[in-house]
């Protein structure tokens, strides 16, 4: 006998088994029972309808054709497609604002953004150098001599061109001043100084002096020297025999120029010597000439260069340390012009006659032995602290022929009163300190100090007369600098830049790496027209002649004319100057 079927475990639609509590048929999907009231809630909430409408809204049939019956509700997979039809009939009645309101709205949206960072993060300082006491100096490797052109980047001072200063204007060489000056330096004789002459034989155009090639008031071939400000007085403070870590590195020994000065000016950190040794390095400064092997010796005998060919570049060849008349320089380029120039050393007539060899313009006589200081430099005799091989001036023939050369090649006693007025001030002066002070780590003397500790007193009785004078203040540009790093020992230096050329009185180098220069020095510029600041710009002695040359509007002599040796960049003149 067979058992009969339970119809309550039967799908109504199709006929087939189900078992308990099982809501959907397996065979044809109709739903056994009703629905959950979760789902019938979220279908009202989806179809914006009430339960009543839930009720009166559901459809006779199922998909296919299959009756509902009572309590029975529409599965939500076969409803799904309505549903979806209703929600995008909703989405499509909704506008977008109009494109005015939508950028307002982004900017506000941005603007809250802002405010909300500036809010909740921290005050960041304007630079680096606001953090700390001491600015952070950030020394790059060199470049290779092929790729080391100075190129244009940015400096730590934004550009900017300050207007031409209203100065006092310079007397003609020729007119000596009339205003007699009474503040002399401690120690010295003289209550008044006669002004700087850069007039006389040799100072003029032509082979006489070098005044530059052509017409004395030809402008210099650089575009940047009309962006340049117009500095009207340049000073030269020449140390010695220093690396730049030595100089403004953490551990030098002068406070006072590596701290106290160097908040004050521009920082120049690639700023390379040219060549070995001091004598070398004063001559490319102040007249672009490469080295002969004497003046890289710092010429133990006075003797003229032979046989003194001009080639490429007007570099002068041969052997021998004196420059003939026709070789030009920057103070004939100046007297040419109708500007002045002084070189101020100590050490050299303070208290001599001028008939010696460490008077006014003093030098020995030619052919003499000892002109300058042969390799490591000697005490110079009778505790004399003057060495000729510091005045690159006295190895010029043009320089020393004339007269002016005793009244423009001085000793330090007569730099107070020049500085006493602008008038007096030359428009270019080279100062150079004694073997005392100048930096080198020689001693001038047994038991003497050396190195930079012995140059503080020097900096800090100078230094302030330049600042302080009237002349600096109004449209002035103050330059300290080494002339080489050491050439052999612990320290030893010889880096180049700025397409450093191979001089033709010198042998190629014997490292294959390309010409060796004098290496790393570093330079402090301080000026009116300057904040404080540090440049990693690749610049030499070329460089800094280059430069003082476009500020008097003079063409550039020998190296400071190379493609690769740059002025410095306007960017570093950044201040107007005050007044």
């Amino acid at each position: 006998m067979t058992a009969s079927v339970d119809r309550a475990g039967l799908c109504k639609d199709c006929g087939s088994h189900l078992q308990r509590a099982q809501r959907y048929c397996l065979v044809c999907g109709s739903r056994s029972g009703s629905r959950s009231p979760q789902l019938v809630e979220l279908l009202r909430r989806v179809q914006g309808s009430s339960p009543a409408d839930d009720r009166s809204a559901m459809p006779d049939t199922i998909a296919g054709g299959a009756a509902l019956h009572p309590g029975q509700s529409l599965d939500p997979a076969e409803q799904s497609a309505p549903a979806r039809s209703s929600m995008f009939a909703r989405l499509s009645a909704l506008t977008l604002p109009s494109p005015r309101v939508s950028a307002l709205l982004v900017l506000m949206f941005l603007a809250f953004g802002v405010i909300l960072g500036g809010v909740v993060g921290s005050p960041v300082p304007d630079t680096l150098a606001a953090s700390d006491a001491r600015h952070v100096k950030l020394i790059l490797p060199s470049a290779a001599p092929a790729a080391s052109t100075a190129t244009p980047a940015a400096s730590s001072s934004s550009p900017s061109e300050p207007p031409a200063a209203e100065s006092e204007p310079t007397p003609s060489p020729a007119t000596p001043s009339t205003s007699a000056s009474t503040g002399t330096k401690s120690g010295s004789g003289a209550s008044s100084a006669p002004s700087p002459s850069g007039a006389g034989k040799g100072g003029g155009t032509g082979k006489g002096g070098g005044g530059g090639k052509g017409s004395s008031s030809a402008p210099a071939p650089s575009s940047s020297s009309s962006k340049l400000p117009p500095v009207k007085h340049v000073f030269v403070i020449m140390l010695s025999d220093q690396p730049y870590a030595s100089v403004f590195g953490p551990s030098s020994t002068s406070p006072y120029l590596s701290q106290t000065l160097e908040h004050r000016g521009e920082l120049l950190v690639r700023y390379y010597a040219v060549a070995h040794e001091q004598l070398a390095n004063g001559i490319a400064l102040i007249s672009g000439q490469g080295p002969t092997a004497e003046t890289a010796s710092n010429c133990p005998t006075y003797s003229d260069i032979a046989p003194a060919t001009v080639g490429a570049d007007e570099q002068v060849t041969g052997h021998g340390c004196i420059y003939p008349s026709s070789t030009q320089t920057l103070p004939g380029q100046l007297t040419a012009k109708h500007l002045t120039w002084r070189a101020y050393l100590e050490g050299m007539d303070e208290g001599a006659s001028s008939s010696g060899a460490d008077g006014a313009c003093g030098h020995p006589g030619l052919g003499a032995a000892g002109g300058g200081a042969p390799i490591p430099a000697a005490t110079p005799p009778g505790g004399q602290t003057y060495a000729t091989y510091r005045n690159p001036f006295v190895y010029f023939s043009a320089l020393t022929g004339a007269p002016s050369c005793e009244a423009d090649d001085v000793g330090m006693n007569q730099l107070s009163a020049d500085l006493a007025t602008p008038s007096r001030t030359p428009n270019f002066a080279y100062i150079v300190p004694d073997l005392c002070h100048d930096g080198s780590p020689t001693p001038c003397a047994s038991g003497a100090p050396a190195g930079l500790g012995a140059a503080e007193a020097f900096l800090k009785q100078v230094v302030p007369e330049i600042l302080h004078s009237k002349a600096y203040k109004e449209n002035g540009l103050l330059a300290i600098t080494t002339d080489e790093a050491p050439s052999s020992g612990e320290l030893a230096d010889s880096s180049s830049c700025c397409g450093q050329p191979q001089f033709p009185n010198l042998p190629a180098s014997s490292s294959g790496l390309g010409p060796e220069g004098g290496g790393q020095v570093g330079a402090l510029l301080l000026s009116p027209f300057i904040k404080q600041g540090v440049s990693q710009e690749p610049y030499n002695h070329f460089s800094l002649l280059r430069t003082i040359e476009d500020l008097f509007g003079l063409e550039h002599l020998g190296y400071a004319g190379l493609s690769k040796v740059s002025s410095f960049e306007p960017s570093i003149f950044s201040v107007r100057p005050p007044g």
